[in-house]
């Protein structure tokens, strides 16, 4: 307070009481905050992210190695931040994946398909550190697509896959997306792959091969596959622009090479035109959904055998 008595203006003087009263409330909201939240056990502030043992949830915040009228502050948004930022993501995933799935059929849940309906599906979970996602694929579906993967502009390519390849697609994923895309559509990816192969079983009576070229305006995309059983990419698409929304658009052809890998594959995407990267994606999840469509289809004159020389279709 003496210096404050040697200050020339009052109200210099009165606002710097005003913010040393208001660093003290946030100081104990900080501390409430922290014994309300065990995951902020170990920050006691923003620079005490170390192997030292954790304190106590009733202990104090340490700010004493920081300025006093700011260091408080930086410490309840630095708690806040690290407590309400996961359980933020998770819950806004699984809300979007409660609203998706209330809005079909008027509200009421769809339900999914089931191999005891006699069709061709399956339902795959895939859980690491960095996401939890779940597939379910009908291949002799609907249309009908569920999608809250966390990452809008993929839900819309979900949804290009089940209304163009007539399949009912599920996905429901909570990944760090606060991050990046990236592990959540690698990971659904995967995921979508590993449900085909296991949908699809011995492939006996397919027709194997799918060839569709699907325009978009200007964009003109050609996906020829072969679902072999051996997986390959071959992706020659280029895209203008390093985003779609929030979307990276190198993301796409990771996308596909995590389908092919798991499902046993053989994928050629060519880009024939195009200048609008919106269009060149959704062309190519079009073309794609068609092609596995012809793939995936029964053909009656093969009855029940496997389409290939070798009686088999396998990944080994």
């Amino acid at each position: 307070m003496a210096l404050l008595a040697r200050l020339p203006s009052p109200s210099l003087a009165s606002r710097v009481t005003s913010r040393q009263q208001s660093a003290a409330e946030l100081l104990s909201a900080a501390a409430a905050l922290r014994a309300a939240h065990p995951l902020l056990s170990a920050a006691a502030s923003p620079c005490a992210l170390s192997a030292s043992p954790a304190p106590s949830a009733a202990a104090e915040f340490d700010v004493a190695p920081f300025c006093p009228l700011f260091s408080s502050r930086r410490t309840a948004r630095f708690a806040q931040r690290r407590g309400s930022r996961a359980a933020r993501h998770v819950a806004r995933a699984m809300a979007e994946a409660d609203a998706a799935t209330a809005a079909v059929n008027g509200g009421a849940a769809a339900a999914v398909p089931s191999a005891s309906d006699g069709q061709r599906v399956a339902t795959v979970a895939r859980t690491t550190k960095e996401t939890d996602v779940e597939v379910t694929i009908a291949i002799d579906g609907d249309g009908v697509c569920q999608s809250a993967t966390g990452i809008p502009f993929l839900d819309h390519m979900m949804d290009q896959l089940a209304s163009h390849g007539l399949f009912d697609v599920a996905v429901r994923a909570v990944g760090d997306v606060h991050i990046d895309d990236h592990h959540t559509n690698e990971d659904i990816g995967l995921a979508l792959g590993t449900a085909l192969a296991k949908a699809l079983g011995d492939r006996k009576g397919i027709r194997r091969f799918g060839d569709f070229c699907a325009p978009l305006d200007e964009a003109l995309i050609h996906v020829v596959l072969d679902l072999s059983g051996r997986p390959h990419l071959s992706f020659d698409v280029t895209m203008p622009t390093e985003r779609v929304g929030t979307y990276d658009t190198q993301l796409v052809e990771h996308f596909f090479q995590s389908l092919v890998n798991t499902s046993g594959m053989t994928l050629h995407i060519r880009q024939l035109a195009g200048s609008n990267t919106h269009h060149i994606i959704e062309a190519t999840f079009k073309a794609f959904a068609r092609a596995l469509r012809q793939a995936t289809e029964i053909d009656p004159r093969r009855a029940h055998s496997v389409p290939s020389s070798k009686g088999v279709l396998s990944r080994t």
